[in-house]
């Protein structure tokens, strides 16, 4: 294996090789404390040798979950936990990320083996909030249109949670703009419906994430890495596309992004999606010759000759997994 086990140089980070653990939501924290839980979780990863371990989606504020046992770094509290998985990490000589993340339209619902349906405010939910009030699907609740005020506090949010992630001694964030979170809503023109300069045409629905890149890079290191995490396309007809992919990473590379995570879907309930193995990775491909730049593939990459074949071919940079990390593990390889 040449390049699957090749070093790779981002800013200043040095990965030990091009496997990276995609985010996992583990719902599995209290009021957004890391536990013992979390420490197992990214610490058996790193124990198993990927170059770069990334923690699951992690809320940039309370209303910004998922679930109410999402992680979250939305107070100074939050960072002494996340800090001692990432001493435990780097000292089995593996490099550990965090994605920081708003679920938008998609939050305060219960974790996934307990349903979908909204959890109401009586019951410790909270107030969602969305770019346009437009649910998920009939199963999530109603979203509260944000105000121009409020996307102010949502780019503040992300750029004070990335503060905490550099205290924590994290030295790469990736910021989530896929899977129908909230800064998806925003790209998409099938849940981002506003009439002001954050709806309608590509420059003003991308605006949101722009602004948060440029708000994070203000307290993020510049020796230090940058992703973003894309759901290239929405898969319906109408929606976030690939050309629209493209053109936004030219735009993020020009506001010192390094590496897009090229997922897709999530975005529509009824998205038909043609899963299968590497269904995923032509997006990485794409992007990578369009914007001149570094991405992951992820989505059913289950083996080395595989990831090779990824990686040899320039398709990407890197591979991006989750089950087959845990699969892997399961197994004792």
């Amino acid at each position: 294996m040449t390049y699957l086990f090749t070093p790779l140089w981002i800013r200043d980070i040095n990965l030990k090789n091009r496997i990276v653990v995609s985010p996992m939501c583990q719902y599995s924290a209290v009021d957004g404390f890391a536990g013992d839980w979390h420490l197992v979780h990214l610490g058996s990863r790193a124990v198993g040798g990927a170059g770069l371990i990334l923690t699951e989606a992690t809320a940039v504020s309370p209303e910004g979950r998922i679930s109410p046992q999402d992680l979250g770094i939305w107070k100074d509290e939050h960072i002494a936990d996340l800090r001692k998985i990432v001493q435990f990490v780097r000292g089995q000589g593996s490099e550990i990320g965090i994605q920081l993340a708003h679920a938008g339209r998609k939050a305060s619902t219960p974790a996934p083996w307990n349903g979908h349906s909204v959890i109401p405010e009586r019951e410790g939910g909270w107030p969602i909030i969305a770019p346009s009030a437009l649910p998920f699907n009939e199963d999530y609740g109603m979203p509260i249109a944000l105000t121009s005020d409020g996307i102010r506090q949502v780019v503040a949010d992300f750029r004070a949670a990335a503060h905490r992630a550099m205290l924590a001694g994290f030295k790469v964030v990736e910021i989530h703009a896929a899977h129908g979170y909230l800064i998806h809503q925003f790209l998409s023109p099938l849940s981002n419906q506003r009439q002001d300069e954050y709806g309608g045409s590509f420059e003003n629905r991308v605006r949101l994430l722009l602004e948060v890149v440029e708000a994070v890079r203000t307290v993020w290191p510049p020796v230090y890495p940058l992703f973003v995490r894309l759901s290239v396309t929405d898969w319906v007809e109408g929606g976030w596309g690939e050309e629209e992919s493209k053109q936004l990473a030219a735009l993020l590379k020009g506001r010192e992004v390094d590496l897009i995570d090229c997922s897709s879907g999530g975005l529509a309930s009824y998205a038909k999606i043609p899963v299968g193995p590497g269904y995923q990775v032509h997006f990485a491909e794409s992007i990578r010759k369009a914007a001149d730049m570094m991405t992951g593939a992820v989505g059913m990459i289950t083996n080395a000759a595989q990831a090779e074949s990824i990686l040899s071919s320039g398709q990407a940079d890197v591979v991006i997994m989750a089950r087959e990390m845990l699969r892997a593990y399961a197994a004792g390889r």
